[in-house]
C-alpha cells in the first residue's frame, strides 16, 4: 500500500522501535517514490515552468546516530515559500497526530523525523514522509 495513503496510529512507549533493517526496507519505498516525483518536477521546470525545483537532495536520508531518523532538507527562492511549506506540513503534522522536528529560514527547510515516544523511527515517519513528498510547489 501506498504509504501516503495510510495514517498514523497513535504510538505509546513501550513499543521498541522500528529494526533498522526494516527502516532501510522503507527508505528505499519512500525514495523510489520521492525520485520519480523529483525527475517529473525537474521535467516540469525544465519546460519553462516558474516553478523552481524544492529539494536540495531529492530523497530522505537516514540519520544513524544514538537515535535514527530521517531527514530531508528543501530549497526556496524566499522566506515566505520556506514559511508557506512549513505551514502546509504543520497542518499535514496536525491531522495525523504525528510531528516532526523543523528547521527553516530564508530559502530553506529541514525535515526531520522519528517517534519520541519509542527513540527511534516507526512507521508514522514513513507515513508523514511520504504525505510531505506530495506537498504541491
Amino acid at each position: 500500500m501506498d504509504l501516503a495513503k495510510k495514517h498514523c496510529v497513535p504510538c505509546e512507549g513501550g513499543t521498541p522501535p522500528m529494526a533498522r533493517a526494516d527502516a532501510v526496507k522503507l527508505l528505499k519505498k519512500l525514495n523510489r517514490y520521492s525520485s520519480s516525483g523529483a525527475q517529473a518536477e525537474l521535467r516540469s521546470s525544465n519546460k519553462g515552468s516558474s516553478r523552481q525545483a524544492r529539494t536540495i537532495n531529492n530523497v530522505w536520508k537516514m540519520l544513524d546516530n544514538a537515535v535514527l531518523k530521517i531527514s530531508k532538507k528543501f530549497k526556496f527562492k524566499n522566506f515566505k515559500e520556506a514559511l508557506e511549506f512549513v505551514n502546509k506540513v504543520g497542518d499535514i503534522a496536525e491531522s495525523e497526530g504525528h510531528h516532526p522536528d523543523i528547521s527553516f529560514g530564508w530559502g530553506r527547510a529541514e525535515i526531520t523525523l522519528y517517534t519520541h515516544a519509542v527513540s527511534g523511527l516507526s512507521e508514522n515517519d514513513f507515513i508523514l514522509a511520504a504525505k510531505i513528498n506530495k506537498i504541491p510547489n
